[in-house]
């Protein structure tokens, strides 16, 4: 109920003393005390109203959810109140009667302020989420901020939230709600009770939201314990949660501290601090963790690589979502994460080369193949190529320390210094290059071993072409590589054919005699049969080179033997009778060179045909087999 003042009846004029007079006149209420007062009787009629202790359907029912208006009312009550309450405190002749009042009022006030704050965070976890707010907010980021509930209007609020979704308005309007509440509650002092029940509910909150990302707090010890498989499966599910855990969760738990408590910079930072702190330390810890494992070996490398780029590729956001001093050790956290993992991959680097080098297997691969080794290393190496800018930063203070500086062949006019990934993966193949001319060793037939190694150069060779080595090494280092397996060709080529072609005369059209005929054909023969019976078990697995190594002796061989053939095929049958030792016809020699570098001797072997001799002779050679 209001006080009512009465003014004191005037003096008749006559009566009264002068203005002059020393007698002191009674005390007069200020303008400003008067209008004080009304504040305080304005605030007590709608606080009292919403006592939580005054009845029970305001103890069960919300003020911002029943009636916004009368909400924006009960604010701006509270404000005067607080407002009469300073005037008091600082006028000489206030009651302390009225103050006690104000006080007593603005305690009850923000007992209910602070159970409306509490009711608005529970009811609207949902639309508080991490997901809904990011999106609300990026949203909202071309525009200003949602005005507070105490200066905005139904047409303003409308505005504002008609390209919302209606989560997201939901969303805006409970996030403008516990703005004004913690303004109001600030303002008037209580902001520590209001800074309580928020870091509670938010807190359980992102715990939460990490939990059900499936990230759990391990320790060094648990992780060292643990089979790769499960540590594996551990890494997949914590790269598949590290980027909706910062770009998501933190981020907009960050944006959702500074829109409620933007009145005051210190409390966003406390609150964000002592929600997400902890719940980041085990994110980043994770990564950390792995990096620190002593057991990890070469082939672990791409997980780890994998946990290193994710944590890279984020770090803008970590760097700027726990920019504040208070959260310096998640940044710092993160960091030490990439620090361990950058450590463990130039380990395993190390170990690669090591395993590469210390390889002492002496069985020749069957039919001079690719070596196991080969397609080991240069698959890894490929793998490693797709990581070159992560590899590069890991490696980029970490030279490669040989005692002889890389073959020019390398890099030609390249400026390997600009890039030390180039280095660190051309040196690896070096490495294993130099492994296979041991290998190559292994083998007692030399052509067999000039083949071995022209199939695993250019195995190597498409591989790099194949893969992001191709702009690590570049186009010079890969010529240079194609046209030493040319050499390795030609050099089977002369080993494993040269008593082939030594087997004709170097003039296939001379004048000889028909003994001289007789015994080079024999010559030819022999020889012939014997290189079809070694190298049809011989491999060429890459079709192009294959080719390439059948077409060039074949054009070699072919024309010089037809022209022998000719010459003499006619004479010895005239002589002999029979041209036994004519046992090819140069068609023939097509088809059996097209048996050669399979694998398998798929096409028989020659004898195989000599009975049939006189018929192929007959027929200018079998032209379908």
């Amino acid at each position: 109920m209001r006080t009512l003042f009465f003014k004191s009846p005037s003096p008749s004029p006559s009566n009264s003393p002068s203005r002059s007079a020393t007698q002191p006149s009674s005390p007069r209420r200020s303008f400003s005390d008067s209008l004080m007062e009304e504040n305080i009787e304005i605030a007590q009629t709608l606080i009292t109203q919403w006592d939580s202790d005054s009845s029970s359907y305001t103890n069960i029912s919300s003020l911002f959810h029943d009636d916004r208006q009368e909400a924006r009312l009960y604010l701006k009550s509270v404000k005067d109140l607080q407002s009469a309450m300073q005037h008091f405190l600082s006028s000489q002749d206030s009651s302390a009667e009225k103050l006690i009042i104000a006080q007593n009022l603005m305690q009850s006030a923000m007992k209910r302020l602070e159970k409306e704050f509490y009711q608005i965070l529970s009811a609207n976890r949902e639309y508080l989420d991490a997901e809904t707010v990011s999106s609300r907010s990026s949203k909202a980021s071309a525009r200003s901020s949602v005005s507070d509930l105490e200066s905005e209007s139904e047409d303003e609020s409308r505005a504002t939230t008609e390209s919302f979704s209606a989560e997201e308005q939901i969303s805006t309007i409970a996030m403008s709600d516990l703005k004004s509440i913690a303004d109001c509650m600030i303002s008037s002092g209580y902001g520590k009770e209001c800074v309580r029940i928020y870091k509670i509910i938010r807190k359980s909150i992102v715990d939460e939201g990490l939990y059900l990302l499936g990230v759990e707090k391990l320790s060094l010890s648990q992780v060292q314990k643990m089979d790769w498989q499960v540590l594996e499966t551990k890494i997949k599910n914590w790269l598949s949660a590290v980027k909706v855990a910062v770009k998501t969760l933190f981020y907009a738990e960050r944006l959702l501290c500074e829109q409620v408590f933007a009145a005051s910079d210190s409390i966003a930072e406390s609150c964000f601090n002592e929600i997400s702190k902890e719940a980041a330390m085990t994110l980043f810890g994770f990564p950390e963790l792995v990096g620190k494992c002593k057991k990890l070996s070469s082939e672990k490398m791409f997980r780890i690589l994998d946990l290193y780029q994710a944590v890279s590729d984020l770090w803008p956001e970590i760097k700027s979502i726990f920019s504040f001093e208070s959260t310096s050790a998640v940044r710092s956290l993160a960091v030490n994460s990439l620090i361990k993992l950058g450590e463990a991959v130039r380990t395993m680097l190390m170990d690669f080369e090591s395993a590469i080098q210390k390889d002492s297997s002496k069985t020749p691969v069957p039919a001079g193949g690719v070596h196991p080794l080969t397609r080991y290393v240069m698959n890894y190496i490929s793998f490693l190529a797709d990581y070159s800018e992560i590899l590069g930063d890991i490696v980029v203070d970490w030279p490669l320390k040989i005692s002889t500086p890389l073959p020019e062949a390398y890099f030609g006019c390249y400026d390997a210094e600009e890039s030390p990934i180039s280095i660190r993966l051309a040196w690896l193949v070096l490495v294993l290059l130099c492994k296979l001319d041991g290998k190559a060793e292994l083998y007692k037939d030399v052509a067999l071993s000039y083949l071995f190694l022209a199939n695993n150069l250019q195995y190597v060779v498409v591989k790099v072409r194949g893969s992001n080595l191709k702009y690590l090494l570049g186009e010079y280092w890969v010529e240079k590589h194609e046209s030493k397996v040319k050499q390795y060709a030609a050099n089977y080529e002369r080993m494993g054919w040269s008593k082939v072609f030594a087997s004709l005369p170097e003039d296939p059209t001379a004048q000889i005699s028909s003994d001289q005929a007789k015994s080079y054909f024999k010559r030819f023969n022999a020889a012939f049969e014997e290189a079809y019976r070694k190298q049809t078990s011989w491999v060429v697995p890459d079709p192009k080179l294959r080719d390439e190594l059948k077409v060039s002796v074949a054009k070699k061989l072919v024309p010089v033997y037809r022209e022998f053939y000719e010459k003499h095929r006619v004479g010895l049958k005239r002589e002999c009778g029979e041209d036994s030792l004519v046992r090819y016809a140069p068609e023939n020699l097509d088809n059996y060179l097209s048996d050669l570098l399979y694998g398998a001797a798929n096409g028989g072997s020659v004898s195989s045909f000599s009975s049939s001799s006189s018929s192929s002779s007959n027929s200018h050679g079998r032209q379908g087999r």
